[in-house]
């Protein structure tokens, strides 16, 4: 393979991802500049974080705020519940907190329970629930390529930013070399039924290191032979005025507002 089909082949790869995370449109909150977002997001996250669990009221107003955001955005409920499914692992760890740990205990429905494990599960389902909402909520209102911007623009370490960059824009050629192998095995009569396959499987695995390496050599060769030098150009700068600002931080300092509340009642 030519170095000059792998970068056209990583863009639709690229534009593969954004299809999945991202949803098309045209409101308030897709327009607002990407470093914006990112900034008021982790604000957000990092106020849900910091309020008390024993605060549940304000989890709830975070949750309205949350709902009002993807209103604005134009973002479906149904949308947003389906890619909460990927918290599915972190509910299925807080539901066995109750059950294994230790102190007070109470009695519910026959079954005993530790006070100490439902409060961390509360803890854990209320707070990740709401960190992954808003994690989704930016991915569905903002390309990837304009998050990468973004975190530029917010100075994360550039070799931060370009490996990111470089992931995203490969993951799906490294994954299509995965299918092209399976087919390859299955269409020569293997299928993995037990341990005793695990060794083909590792070959397998070590091939696709190799040729994902040598991939990677090809591309950097191709990169620097154009006068790659250690960072990738900034195209289009992207710039943020007081009043986008002040629109995408209502979030975060509302959720402030709430959080101090939390602690004072």
């Amino acid at each position: 393979m030519s170095t000059q089909t792998v970068p056209s082949r990583a863009r639709g790869g690229e534009r593969g991802a954004a299809h999945r995370l991202y949803r098309h449109g045209h409101s308030p909150v897709h327009a607002l500049p990407p470093h914006t977002k990112l900034a008021a997001a982790f604000a957000f996250v990092v106020v849900v974080v910091s309020t008390p669990r024993e605060a549940m009221w304000a989890f709830a107003v975070y949750a309205v705020l949350l709902g009002a955001v993807a209103h604005r955005a134009r973002v479906p409920a149904g949308f947003l519940v389906r890619r909460l499914l990927i918290e599915v692992p972190f509910v299925a760890f807080a539901v066995l907190m109750p059950f294994v740990a230790e102190g007070e205990r109470v009695h519910v429905a026959g079954l005993s329970l530790s006070v100490s494990g439902l409060w961390g599960a509360w803890n854990v389902l209320a707070k990740g629930t709401l960190g992954v909402a808003a994690s989704v909520l930016l991915a569905a209102t903002t390309e990837l390529r304009q998050l990468l911007l973004g975190l530029q623009r917010l100075k994360l370490p550039p070799l931060l930013v370009q490996i990111a960059s470089f992931m995203i824009r490969y993951g799906d050629v490294i994954t299509d070399e995965m299918r092209r192998m399976r087919i390859a095995r299955e269409s020569r009569g293997f299928e993995a039924r037990g341990i005793r396959h695990w060794g083909v499987l590792a070959k397998s695995a070590g091939a696709l290191f190799i040729r994902s390496y040598e991939r990677g050599e090809r591309v950097h060769l191709a990169m620097v032979s154009r006068g790659y030098a250690g960072s990738m150009p900034v195209i289009d700068e992207v710039s943020a005025t007081r009043a986008q600002w002040s629109h995408a931080l209502a979030l975060p300092l509302a959720a402030l507002v709430v959080c101090l509340l939390g602690w004072t009642l």
